[in-house]
C-alpha cells in the first residue's frame, strides 16, 4: 500500500472548536470527498493506531485534515500518510441540487465535497444542526428538522452519519419504514477503521442488507440503498 511523507504546517480550529490541521503532502495523497488517509507520527513508536483523516478543505499544496484530531498534533510535525483509503462520494453527473446532511457532531467530512459540487454550478442547501465556519452566501443552510421538506427539491443527498445514526435515518428523512426516497442518496459511514482494510479486523462491521460490509474498504461511503437502515 502506498504512503508518503507529510508535514503539518498550520494547526486551526474548527467552528465547534475541534482541533483540525493544514497538512502539506503531494495532491496524489490528498483525499477525495468522503475517502480517507491513515496518518502516523514519524518517529512516535508509543502511537498504537494511526489517525483516519479526512478531507475538509483541499489546495494546491495540500488538504486541511477534519476533526476529530489528537490534541497533541502541533505545526512541524511529520506524518506518514497510508491512502487515500476506500470508497467516496460518486455525485451523479449533472446534479445541479445537492443536500447536504450532517447527522453527527461534524460538519467537517461533507465540506469539500461542498467545494467540489459548488466549482461545478451546483446549489447546497446544508442540513445541521451543527455551527458551521463562514460558508460561501450561495450555501443555504438550514436545521436538520427542515429536512423532509427538501427531499423533493434535491438532485442528490449526500449524509454523514456515526454508524449508531443509521437506525434513525427514516427518522431524520422523515419518510416512512416501506417509503423510498425521490433522489439518489449516498452516506459516510462514520466508524474507527483501525486497520484501513489491511485485516478485515471486523471493527467497521456496517448492516447491508444482504449480510454486512466494511466501511474500510466497502466504504465509508455507500449507496444508501445497499445498507440495513
Amino acid at each position: 500500500m502506498r504512503s508518503v511523507e507529510a508535514r503539518i504546517f498550520e494547526i486551526t480550529q474548527d467552528a465547534s472548536g475541534s482541533v483540525t490541521a493544514w497538512i502539506a503532502c503531494p495532491p496524489s495523497a490528498v483525499p477525495a470527498p468522503g475517502r480517507y488517509s491513515l496518518a502516523t507520527v514519524v518517529g512516535n513508536s508509543d502511537a498504537v493506531l494511526p489517525v483516519t483523516l479526512f478531507a475538509s478543505q483541499v489546495s494546491e499544496h495540500g488538504f486541511l485534515a477534519a476533526s476529530p484530531l489528537p490534541a497533541s498534533w502541533i505545526p512541524g510535525l511529520s506524518l506518514r500518510l497510508r491512502g487515500p483509503l476506500g470508497k467516496g462520494f460518486n455525485l451523479p453527473e449533472g446534479t445541479r441540487r445537492l443536500a447536504l446532511v450532517t447527522c453527527g457532531d461534524s460538519n467537517s467530512r461533507l465540506a469539500a465535497l461542498a467545494q467540489q459540487a459548488a466549482a461545478g454550478g451546483a446549489d447546497i442547501a446544508w442540513f445541521t444542526d451543527v455551527p458551521l465556519p463562514p460558508v460561501p452566501a450561495a450555501y443555504e443552510v438550514n436545521p436538520l428538522r427542515l429536512l423532509p421538506e427538501a427531499l423533493d427539491w434535491a438532485d442528490f443527498l449526500a449524509l454523514d452519519a456515526p454508524l449508531p445514526r443509521l437506525a434513525g435515518l427514516r427518522g431524520v428523512l422523515g419518510i416512512r419504514s416501506e417509503q423510498r426516497l425521490p433522489c439518489p442518496a449516498q452516506v459516510l459511514v462514520y466508524t474507527p477503521m483501525p486497520c484501513g482494510g489491511m485485516a478485515e479486523c471486523g471493527a467497521c462491521a456496517v448492516p447491508a442488507r444482504r449480510g454486512w460490509k466494511l466501511a474500510c474498504q466497502d466504504g465509508p461511503v455507500f449507496d444508501l440503498d445497499d445498507l440495513d437502515w
